[in-house]
């Protein structure tokens, strides 16, 4: 099962990007949870720098959004659900 990252409308874009980056170059996929309009547009934005940051190691990451439900404090909220996965970048010889 990949490792949860949870984002917050608070959430500092750059701050998220690193840890979604470190844990896809460990474990090639990454699950990332946001309840909220604001919460869901800072992982939007955390996944696209995280992409940034794992281009110079060779990677590009993918996402597969998706719903799901969680407990927060007893009560059962729908939240968005984004699935990121590494894969290695193939390269191209230029002739």
């Amino acid at each position: 099962m990949a490792e949860i990252i949870k984002v917050s409308s608070r959430s500092v874009p750059k701050s998220s990007a690193g840890a979604i980056a470190a844990v896809v170059r460990n474990a090639k996929v990454a699950e990332i949870q946001a309840v909220g309009a604001g919460a869901i547009n800072q992982a939007v934005k955390s996944i696209a720098i995280a992409r940034v940051y794992t281009a110079e190691d060779g990677l590009d990451l993918t996402c597969k959004p998706a719903f799901t439900s969680i407990v927060i404090e007893g009560i059962e909220k729908t939240a968005m659900q984004f699935i990121v996965e590494a894969t290695r970048v193939k390269e191209t010889v230029e002739t």
